[in-house]
């Protein structure tokens, strides 16, 4: 499986505070059947002020030591990047590294607020669809806003966003409203890929195997395998590329 969405780098966001911590989360992706992982550290100004240059190099570090201590796991960079004004001057500057592509566009992972949806997301949305950015939208089903009201999602269906569902939701726990909305999102069609959003081993480990299995029951195993396999890596495969 293809894990397009974690936090596995040492003492740059809420992650990880230790290298060896990291290659703990990295040995159990593996040991969870996840093959490729892109990792997404925070970009949030006034908090994780980090650039791309920052987490690209962290990760080289990071990728020295999965090979140093044989770990088999294929690691990409991105970033996981809070909905801003900061974000104009960030992709101006280049400090935002992309999943990559879907279709002919650059993917990013964008996230709200966990409180709402934030007012002028739209206006957001269509500045970086005009710079060939599709926005995908992290964990909607964990947003206090969409668990009071899943229309408040509609507008961002209706531009193309596309949508990552964290699995652990999927299996239920992060709780019954985020499984509920997740499970909706399923029906719907409008889930891209699922990813775990991994922190910590014990918390927020990196696991795909319950939400793929959880969904299978909704969407049938073509569909889940769809969204832990084929989708993730339409859109990461040239992070890989030999």
């Amino acid at each position: 499986m293809i894990d397009i969405h974690c936090h596995f780098l040492p003492g740059i966001d809420d992650g990880p505070d230790t290298l060896e911590e990291s290659l703990d989360l990295a040995r159990l992706a593996v040991k969870n059947g996840i093959t490729h992982t892109v990792i997404t550290p925070h970009i949030h100004a006034g908090r994780w002020e980090n650039t791309s240059p920052i987490i690209k190099a962290i990760a080289l570090d990071f990728k020295r030591a999965l090979l140093e201590n044989d770990i088999p796991l294929q690691v990409g960079v991105a970033a996981e990047v809070r909905i801003g004004v900061e974000i104009m001057d960030q992709i101006n500057n280049r400090q935002i590294p992309f999943l990559g592509r879907w279709g002919n566009k650059k993917v990013m992972l964008l996230e709200m607020p966990h409180s709402h949806v934030p007012m002028g997301i739209e206006r957001l949305v269509s500045w970086l669809l005009e710079r060939n950015i599709l926005p995908m939208v992290a964990h909607p089903e964990r947003n206090k806003d969409i668990h009071r009201r899943l229309s408040k999602l509609d507008p961002l269906i209706e531009m193309g966003c596309l949508f990552q569902v964290t699995a652990s939701s999927v299996a239920g726990q992060f709780g019954e409203p985020s499984r509920t909305r997740a499970i909706q999102l399923l029906e719907k069609g409008v889930v891209t890929v699922l990813a775990s959003d991994a922190h910590n081993a014990k918390y927020r480990p990196p696991e795909l195997h319950r939400g793929r299995d959880a969904a299978a029951e909704i969407i049938g195993e073509d569909g889940a395998y769809r969204l832990v396999l084929d989708n993730p890596w339409a859109i990461v495969s040239d992070q890989f590329a030999t």
